[in-house]
């Protein structure tokens, strides 16, 4: 009986182990996912999802004919204008940023969004032959101030 008891006692850790092994993958790659609204003719934009789906997140596109109204709707500012507008959890993801922000940015209760303003050369999806702008990362905070969030030398 101490056999079968240490087998069955086995068996239910490893069973239990899995279970959350399975339960916090799924719910990781559930996290990941994202909403990208870009125009049709934007070959950076697929670069950037193509950087996004690289670094875990799976990406839904919405190929939009009116950027404009997308970002008005998303209460993107001009000034902090792009290309291309995600929305993940709520927040909005403006223009180039890299993968490592905006996962940043969804363990932050305190931002609405952030944005990588105009399309840096060096940045996610604008890679040109080494060239790297200095840019930097903006984030809206709850109190409708911008705040710069990190920032990225020129190389």
């Amino acid at each position: 009986m101490t056999g079968s008891f240490r087998l069955s006692s086995r068996f239910l850790r490893i069973a239990t182990f899995a279970a959350l092994f399975i339960g916090s993958t799924a719910q990781a790659a559930q996290a990941l996912a994202i909403d990208v609204h870009r125009d049709a003719n934007c070959g950076c934009c697929k670069k950037w999802i193509q950087h996004l789906e690289a670094n875990g997140f799976t990406v839904i596109d919405h190929v939009e004919t009116n950027m404009s109204a997308v970002k008005q709707d998303l209460g993107v500012a001009p000034r902090l204008s792009s290309c291309h507008t995600a929305m993940i959890n709520g927040k909005f993801v403006e223009g180039h940023v890299p993968a490592e922000q905006i996962i940043a940015m969804s363990k932050r209760d305190d931002l609405l969004g952030i944005a990588a303003p105009g399309m840096p050369a060096g940045s996610p999806g604008m890679e040109v032959d080494g060239v790297h702008e200095a840019y930097q990362i903006i984030g809206r905070n709850k109190a409708g101030t911008d705040q710069v969030i990190a920032e990225y030398p020129e190389n």
